[in-house]
């Protein structure tokens, strides 16, 4: 359980940051 729990945790984690580098992307050239 613990596990699945740190794996979920650490999908947020990596979906967030993916989220933040897109939003950088438009951001920067204004998509």
């Amino acid at each position: 359980m613990e596990i699945l729990l740190q794996q979920i945790i650490n999908g947020l984690v990596l979906g967030s940051m993916y989220a933040l580098i897109a939003l950088g992307y438009t951001m920067v050239y204004g998509i």
